[in-house]
């Protein structure tokens, strides 16, 4: 991280702010010109070198990416589902090779078949109305199932902006740290993959004096497999941005950012609607209801990096900087954005607070286990007799996901990974060992996370599974570190030798190269990738034992 560089992004302030300035000189045709970026780099007082460096990273701003016109999802629920050869095959009757570029997971887990088309997605059966499609460039609203077991917190029927901020203006008659006290009572964790307490982290960054804080939705959700923060973005806006407005307010921040992933075009239009109806509303601006308390929402839009999900990425990403990873300390809510004191939490994350204002935060204690309150939103991918979102109790069993509100499988699986690429591979076997919560995922093995799932059936071998896994983490590695930077190529190098010759793994040489990965990263890309791989070497010895000696 430049500490200079951070500052000269900030200089203009948010709302003319250097990346959002770069994803609109690529709209024209995929990518700014060496010209734009010369010009840009020179209103802001930073070296071309910075600009270029920054926007060759990105999927949808490098200069390969000029003349797209359509990107094939390649997220695992989708290479798991088998279903986007197809659609290669299918776009590329229409459309010049060069034409068709990538995607990884638009989000459309529970139908599969997903592509982008002109900034429109699509899934299903589309791929059957692919000439009306080209002609009309008109979008398709995806259907999903969306259920609670339990009770609605999340997936409550939104009722209209007064009746739903009424909770928010009486906050603001309240002294702000007793607002924080109610956050903290109520134990909310993480429901990025982190589990931090959500309370804790405000506090400190209340703590830290200065008169610029920000509080950043991370809405990048890049995990495949996961739809949650998506179904949350367009179907419960008012949850989010709520949320952040009462994150704000006892953290002392004026401004909230929503870094929406390009992947979700709806989003972000369907979000920034909202804040208008916010802003007329009176609910944002300056000195809302009287109170003194001023906030204001920016919408950026991602370009398409999967490691932006990770905090400090995501960070530099705003800022306009590679978005590499950031060693810590100092942590975001002493020194984030613009090095002001910031503020990252996850789209659901945001969501639960307005239950927990509403009803106080030991009504959100009460629910769930001792160290995993509340409710989880779960994603079930296109293998299930009844793919969706459901919210869940924490502590559910995952049997009751997955016969009862799932209905099973449609044909048969052999694992599931539950969490994304850094979730752990569990097999069909511990259904019935684990609860949905923090604690019961650590203690047998493997991590919650996101609790997106993604199912890999018997047809397809677990070393295909894991040399998908090891593309995916070696395309999307930020490349601060050399661990993560090389360890994940070479992972993905030997399994592809591996399943495309004779050659033997020399296992003991690839246990090193998971414990450096484990040990060595900087941040849970690398860290987390040995976790699946480690549970599919320990549960299907048997399958995997043929490619090592």
């Amino acid at each position: 991280m430049s500490k200079n560089l951070s500052e000269l992004s900030g200089r203009k302030g948010l709302q003319d702010n250097l990346f959002d300035r770069m994803g609109k000189l690529a709209e024209h045709d995929g990518a700014p010109s060496k010209q734009e970026l010369d010009e840009l780099a020179e209103e802001f007082l930073i070296g071309a070198s910075t600009t270029y460096g920054a926007t060759t990273f990105y999927d949808f701003l490098k200069p390969e990416n000029k003349g797209k016109k359509a990107y094939v999802c390649n997220g695992t629920a989708c290479v798991c589902a088998g279903t986007q050869e197809k659609v290669k095959e299918v776009l590329g009757k229409h459309l010049e090779a060069h034409e068709i570029g990538h995607m990884t997971c638009l989000g459309r887990c529970h139908e599969n078949a997903a592509f982008n088309y002109d900034n429109q997605n699509y899934s299903g059966g589309a791929l059957n109305e692919i000439e009306s499609i080209l002609a009309t460039k008109n979008g398709t609203q995806d259907d999903y199932a969306v259920k609670a077991h339990g009770k609605a917190i999340l997936t409550a029927e939104f009722t209209n902006i007064d009746h739903y901020y009424a909770s928010f203006k009486a906050a603001l008659k309240r002294d702000s740290g007793e607002v924080l006290e109610e956050i903290k009572t109520s134990n909310v964790r993480g429901r990025g993959g982190a589990g931090f307490p959500m309370g804790l982290k405000l506090g400190f960054c209340r703590e830290t004096e200065n008169d610029t804080k920000f509080i950043i939705c991370n809405a990048d959700e890049g995990d495949p497999g996961a739809y949650s923060d998506r179904y949350l973005l367009e179907q419960q806006p008012h949850s989010v941005l709520y949320g952040m407005l009462i994150a704000g307010y006892v953290t002392h921040a004026n401004w909230g950012v929503l870094y929406i992933r390009a992947e979700y075009p709806d989003a972000a239009r369907i979000v920034q609607n909202e804040i208008d109806a916010l802003r007329a509303s009176g609910l944002i601006g300056e000195n809302i209801d009287g109170s003194g308390f001023t906030f204001d929402f920016k919408i950026i839009r991602a370009q398409g990096s999967y490691i932006c999900g990770e905090e400090t990425a995501l960070i530099n990403s705003i800022e306009g900087q590679r978005p590499e990873v950031r060693v810590r300390p100092p942590y975001p809510a002493q020194k984030g954005l613009f090095n002001k004191p910031t503020i990252v939490n996850n789209v659901e994350t945001l969501a639960s607070l307005h239950f927990i204002i509403e009803n106080g935060g030991s009504a959100w204690k009460a629910i769930g286990t001792e160290r995993s309150s509340g409710t989880k939103l779960v994603c079930l991918d296109s293998f299930f007799n009844n793919p969706g979102i459901y919210e869940v109790e924490m502590g559910t069993p995952l049997k009751t996901i997955v016969n009862e509100l799932g209905g099973g499988f449609k044909s048969p699986v052999k694992a599931m990974q539950i969490g994304g690429p850094l979730g752990g591979l569990v097999p069909i076997s511990a259904i019935d060992d684990l609860t949905l919560d923090f604690e019961s995922f650590s203690n047998n093995g493997f991590l919650l996370g996101h609790a997106s799932v993604i199912c890999i059936p018997e047809t397809m071998p677990i070393i295909d599974f894991l040399e998908h896994l090891f593309d995916f983490a070696a395309y999307e590695s930020c490349g601060k570190c050399f661990p993560c930077r090389l360890g994940t190529k070479r992972g993905h190098e030997l399994l592809k030798k591996a399943n495309t010759s004779d050659y033997k793994i020399n296992q003991k040489l690839f246990e090193d190269l998971l414990n450096t990965l484990e040990q060595g990263s900087l941040c849970a890309h690398g860290g987390g990738i040995p976790l699946p791989v480690k549970n599919a070497m320990h549960y299907f010895e048997d399958e995997m034992k043929h490619y090592f000696n």
